[in-house]
């Protein structure tokens, strides 16, 4: 199954966002992720629009995890970002083999079968070890003032 780049990078930013819960700017995960700011806050207002990021504006604002999506199942959060479509489009243009194709359906059981294994695996698996420090390499720094309380470690 193929994913489309809005939902890779969609997915990139909640694990970005996981790796360390707080606060970062669109513009940080822009850069970190190689993308044009533009494009970016669009990934981030679709991830708003699906309850999976909170965002706010202004000096010490940004975009951050909303309650419990660490815990969500990564198929769940994929559905939610590729929406209700089908891996092939049968209606536009019409198939004239519609009627009696055996093809939309077993690509909808594959398609299932994608998204039901990827339920397998919840997004705070994607942030913990080993990818743990990569993620985190990836992050500001955190000042040196921070405890490691501070730091969820």
């Amino acid at each position: 199954m193929y994913l489309t780049q809005s939902t890779d990078l969609a997915l990139r930013v909640l694990m970005l966002l996981g790796a360390r819960n707080e606060r970062r700017p669109a513009a940080d995960l822009a850069e970190h992720l190689h993308v044009a700011p533009q494009h970016m806050a669009k990934i981030v207002q679709r991830l708003r629009g699906h309850g999976l990021v909170r965002t706010s504006r202004g000096r010490g604002g940004g975009v951050v995890l909303a309650d419990g999506i660490l815990e969500r199942p990564v198929g769940e959060i994929v559905r939610a970002l590729e929406g209700p479509g089908e891996a092939v489009d049968c209606d536009h243009p019409p198939c004239p083999l519609r009627g009696g194709c055996r093809l939309r359906g077993a690509l909808r059981t594959a398609q299932e079968a994608f998204l039901a294994s990827l339920n397998q695996v919840h997004l705070r698996e994607l942030v913990t070890d080993p990818p743990e420090p990569v993620l985190l390499s990836l992050a500001p720094p955190v000042s040196a003032a921070a405890s490691p309380a501070e730091e969820g470690f």
